[in-house]
């Protein structure tokens, strides 16, 4: 054979090679999109008896029909003393590690979120746990440090170490009012930082998530991010939460404020950005598939993967139980059309 004819074949099986490792690459990072369900609720419906059903209306343990549709993260809310009720206590950290070792089994990726609270925490609250509600601010650093190191402890434990942790929730107002609000800047990037610290000492590679709600609202993001790149705030990603229903329009009204928001995010402040919460009308099934295959679209299209994924809050909190009208899930215990949009379109096929 001459040599020329050698070259050929060894170019070609050098392209051969190139394109393998293309694909190979490529189905990987596909496979590293984050398609998440938050399932703080889970263990309270299962232990009042609500049933769970895969969509052929066989019983099934809710996180393996999850799973079934697309779902590979699980974000748990941690909470610091909860009540036993059940649609606004729980979450403590016996509830998240059970949680935690469930979604492990099942080869789940693991969000915690850390409230700071003994209940809810959002843009309208922000109150301390009473075991820290007459701390003296030095302290309440402290608290945030030690509780933080504690839970992630426990964790690590029994084998388990978070991909991510958010360091407060919804906090575009701030966390543990008044003294972390955003009327005090240099207290809340104390505690952030804190959070921060502590995760970090518990693990390095642990991303931190630092979280605000209105992922549409561009000038509320760069007022916060600006203000945290000022005081020296250490995070690792920007996670929104995008909610058409509480903006009372469609979701096509804002999916395109959505998109220059999270994309200019990146661009400013350099940080990979993720969706951690989401939702649309459980009883307009098919408006919200339409709106998730729209928002993990955007979170996909960012460049060079910067976009890490899109987690659905409570997708399994059907209405008669929660009283809570934007999960994925019917009355009748089964999942509804709108959860199909987290399957991967080169996998989908029809469960229906």
């Amino acid at each position: 054979m001459k040599k020329s004819g050698l070259i050929d074949i060894f170019q070609y099986f050098r392209w051969v090679g190139v394109l393998f490792l293309v694909f190979v690459v490529s189905d990987q990072l596909s496979a590293q999109f984050v398609r998440g369900a938050d399932v703080g609720w889970l263990q309270q419906m299962e232990q009042t008896g609500f049933p769970f059903y895969d969509t052929n209306g066989v019983p099934n343990d809710c996180l393996l029909i999850l799973k079934e549709h697309g779902i590979n993260t699980i974000r748990l809310r941690a909470w610091v003393n909860p009540s036993n009720d059940p649609r606004s206590g729980h979450c403590s950290t016996k509830d998240v590690t059970e949680m935690a070792l469930r979604a492990k089994k099942m080869g789940m990726r693991l969000l915690i979120d850390f409230h700071y609270s003994d209940s809810w925490a959002d843009p309208q609250k922000q109150y301390k746990p009473a075991a820290w509600a007459n701390d003296p601010f030095p302290v309440l650093v402290k608290d945030v440090y030690r509780y933080t190191c504690h839970v992630l402890d426990t964790l690590k434990s029994v084998g388990i170490v978070p991909e991510w942790v958010q360091v407060g929730n919804e906090i575009s107002n701030g966390m543990l009012w008044p003294d972390g609000s955003t009327s005090h800047w240099s207290q809340l990037a104390q505690l952030l930082n804190a959070g921060y610290d502590a995760v970090k000492k518990v693990d390095p590679s642990t991303k931190v998530i630092i979280h605000l709600d209105q992922g549409n609202n561009h000038a509320k993001y760069v007022r916060f991010f600006d203000q945290a790149k000022r005081y020296h705030v250490h995070y690792d990603i920007i996670g929104a939460s995008y909610y058409p229903y509480w903006l009372k329009t469609d979701y096509t009204a804002t999916i395109h404020d959505l998109a220059k928001n999270l994309n200019d995010m990146v661009r400013r402040f350099h940080k990979p950005v993720m969706v951690v919460e989401v939702g649309g009308e459980a009883d307009h099934p098919q408006n919200t598939y339409d709106m998730l295959r729209a928002v993990i679209h955007v979170v996909k299209e960012i460049p060079h993967h910067q976009g890490l994924g899109v987690i659905y809050w409570e997708p399994e909190g059907a209405q008669r139980w929660s009283g809570y009208a934007l999960s994925c899930w019917g009355n009748d215990g089964r999942p509804t059309k709108a959860l199909d949009a987290f399957i991967p379109e080169k996998t989908k096929k029809s469960i229906r």
